[in-house]
């Protein structure tokens, strides 16, 4: 029997989902992505384009997902804080992050105060989509399949964070 964990990620690992999940999310969801909230940071779409790299670019302002296992910050163990890529914002501390053998870096807590929280229903399932703080860069999901103390699994996209060793 497939767990939830393995069934997402052997359909996120097709290359074809992932460079399609932005288009599906237009033609499935009830608005735009990030609609409701202002965030400190704003900049233009062309902006943004002209910031980031193409693939920072497609999973941060367009909600697009990585391939599993492709991030070297999955492999990173160094003591530290993962920032967002567009912001800088610290997002997670390295005393949270654990191996939940998904492919992405995962983390059981946020730092306080450096994401939000907002419902995702695209691509058929009820899910909760985490977002810079700061900018509203999407990160990744949580999901209820955690470790202790919270229970809970931040799957990030690394190419939306950055490493800084302490």
């Amino acid at each position: 029997m497939m767990s939830r964990r393995n069934v997402l990620n052997t359909l996120l690992g097709l290359g074809t989902v992932s460079a399609a999940l932005a288009g599906v999310r237009s033609l499935f969801s009830s608005g735009p992505a990030h609609a409701a909230p202002s965030y400190e940071v704003t900049r233009s779409d062309a902006e943004w384009g002209k910031l980031l790299q193409p693939d920072q670019y497609r999973v941060l302002r367009k909600a697009g997902t990585e391939r599993p296992h492709s991030s070297p910050l999955n492999q990173e163990k160094r003591a530290g804080v993962y920032g967002c890529a567009g912001c800088a914002l610290p997002l997670f501390s390295s005393a949270s992050k654990f191996e939940s053998g998904t492919g992405w870096p995962s983390f059981w807590q946020p730092l306080d105060k450096a994401v939000v929280e907002e419902s995702d229903t695209t691509l058929f399932m009820k899910r909760t989509e985490v977002l810079c703080q700061r900018c509203g860069g999407h990160l990744g999901h949580v999901f209820d399949d955690g470790p202790k103390p919270t229970g809970l699994r931040y799957c990030m996209n690394g190419v939306a964070m950055n490493f800084k060793a302490t």
